[in-house]
Order: structure tokens, then C-alpha cells, then sequence
């Protein structure tokens, strides 16, 4: 049985920005509902190869039967490790879309929504021990600022941190619907919905550590394509988006680019075209998408 997942957002324009070869090798670290990699599969000939990548036991229903195609259900931060387990060291383009899919948001006990009632989860592995409710019940409060103003970019994250360490302290903060209500003063009529998306996205990200496993992919990315290769990048928030601008240019996440001993920029990506965002269409058919940035790099 296959699960909900969402539209594969820009779709066309991120298989296009791989420039598939018939006889490459590809990888889709972010499966999910398999959109992507099935139209990478229509661009394959009869000797290519797709690997796809998903953490989430969900995803595993939703696996291509085709010869081509290899799922594997781990996180993409194991990139490399995997692909060298099947005799892959080098490939011709990698795909990833971070979005968190439509499947997991409205599967209410997952606890990713913001409209839904549920236990204080939002693991995208279930087996993994860090949940939200061990960051909302046990990270100290400078911490849980932390969290909150560096993942959901609040102006407010000390006095939000301080109200849930007060809450918490009569009794544990154990469903979404309790966590909202304790954070009640702190939305903004007409912008509740808004204020607590970032609250939520802030907990998510911690969660499951996505920066850090962004930065570990990113670092993988020039060892593993060839060169010509490319890499394409759907990304959803300011941070992910960043992150991926400034490694495509610089090569590193901070300070300036490598220079050659004659000056020249030495690193290992160079842009392939601008910022793609989706058109109105494609927003007007799909809200998720209305976010969507895509970035294009090639091997050097």
C-alpha cells in the first residue's frame, strides 16, 4: 500500500538541474512518497542506477520495483558509508528535497502539526531516543532558547524558554495541545498559527538534528561526484538555504574560500544558474511548495 507523501515540489527543474546521463549513477537522499526518483528512473537508460535514501520506516512501502533502483532506510548524513557498502564510490548526481513531508505532518501522531493534538514527538526515525519531549521536558533553559532562536529565529526565545521551564516544573509538558496552551502569551492574535509553526520547526530541527546532518552531507558531497557531476538542493527555511549558498560558493560553512597559491578560488562547486522558486502555479496547486528554493551546483 502506498502512503500519502506530498507533491514532489519542482520536480521538473531539480531532475533537469541533474543533467542525467542514461548510463549514470544518481542518488535521491530524501525518498519519501518516491516522486523524484521515479522521474529520475524516466530519465535512466536500461545500465543507470538510483539510490535513494529515507530514515523514515514509513517511506519503505513506497519502494520502486524496478531492477534500477535500490532503497536504503538510513539517514543521508551516512552517505558515503552506504554507498561504499554497495561498491559505489563515485556518482554523477545526488538529489535532495529537505521538505518534511505531507505523510508526516498529517499523520497526527507523529506530532509535526500544528493542528493536530498529539504526544510531543516529531522523530522522523522512530528509533532514535531524542524526541520532543525530551527537549521540551529536560533541555535547560538556556539551551531550549538556544534552540528556539537559533532554529525558529524568535526575538522571543528567552522568555518562551523560560515560560516552558516554569510549566514544566508542576508537571511534565507531554501532548502538542499542552505545549500550545503554555504558550498561548506568546502568540500574537492573527499570528498564532505562524509564531508556533516556528516554535515547532525549531523543536523539529533539534530533534532531529537537521543542521548537523545537513553539514555532514554537504562535506560528503565533492568526494562522491564525479567530476561534472551535479548536485541539486530543495531547500525550505533561511538556515538550510544558507548553509547550501555558502558551501556551493565557499566550499566551508564559515570564514572566506580556499585560495591557490596564485589567489585564485579554490573550491570544489561551482553554481549552476540561479535561485529557482516555484512558480504561482505550481504554489497555487501546492502551499507547501510556496517556501521552495533550489540551488544547482556542479563538481569542478
Amino acid at each position: 500500500m502506498t502512503r500519502e507523501y506530498h507533491n514532489p515540489v519542482l520536480l521538473q527543474e531539480s531532475v533537469d538541474g541533474l543533467n542525467i546521463k542514461h548510463d549514470g549513477v544518481y542518488v535521491d537522499v530524501t525518498f519519501g512518497g518516491g516522486g523524484h526518483s521515479n522521474e529520475i528512473l524516466k530519465r535512466l537508460g536500461e545500465n543507470g542506477k538510483l539510490f535513494a535514501f529515507d530514515q523514515d520506516e514509513d517511506a519503505l512501502v513506497n519502494a520502486i520495483d524496478d531492477a534500477r533502483f535500490q532503497l536504503i532506510n538510513q539517514n543521508f548524513r551516512y552517505l558515503n558509508q552506504f554507498l561504499k557498502f554497495y561498491g559505489i564510490h563515485e556518482v554523477d548526481g545526488i538529489l535532495a528535497d529537505f521538505g518534511v513531508s505531507s505523510h508526516q505532518f498529517d499523520k497526527a501522531e507523529r506530532g509535526f502539526s500544528i493542528r493536530f493534538d498529539a504526544d510531543l514527538d516529531m522523530r522522523m526515525n522512530q528509533s532514535h531516543d531524542l524526541s520532543a519531549y525530551e527537549v521540551v521536558n529536560t533541555y535547560p533553559q538556556d539551551d531550549l532558547a538556544g534552540v528556539l532562536f537559533h532554529y525558529g529565529e524568535l526575538r522571543k526565545a528567552r522568555p518562551i524558554a523560560e515560560m516552558i521551564v516554569q510549566s514544566r516544573k508542576s508537571e511534565p509538558i507531554r501532548t502538542t495541545q499542552q505545549l500550545k496552551q503554555i504558550l498561548a502569551p506568546f502568540l500574537p492574535k492573527g499570528k498564532e498559527n505562524k509564531v508556533l509553526a516556528q516554535i515547532y520547526q525549531a523543536i523539529r530541527i533539534e530533534v532531529n538534528q537537521e543542521i548537523e546532518v545537513l553539514k555532514e552531507f554537504l562535506l560528503q558531497v565533492p568526494k562522491i561526484l564525479k567530476k561534472g557531476g551535479r548536485l541539486s538542493v530543495i531547500s525550505y527555511h533561511s538556515l538550510e538555504d544558507r548553509l547550501v549558498k555558502r558551501f556551493i560558493r565557499d566550499g566551508k560553512f564559515e570564514g572566506a574560500a580556499e585560495k591557490d597559491f596564485f589567489g585564485n578560488v579554490d573550491v570544489p562547486l561551482k553554481k549552476i544558474g540561479g535561485l529557482v522558486v516555484p512558480s504561482a502555479e505550481e504554489i497555487a496547486g501546492n502551499s507547501r511548495a510556496r517556501s521552495a528554493k533550489l540551488r544547482v551546483a556542479e563538481r569542478i
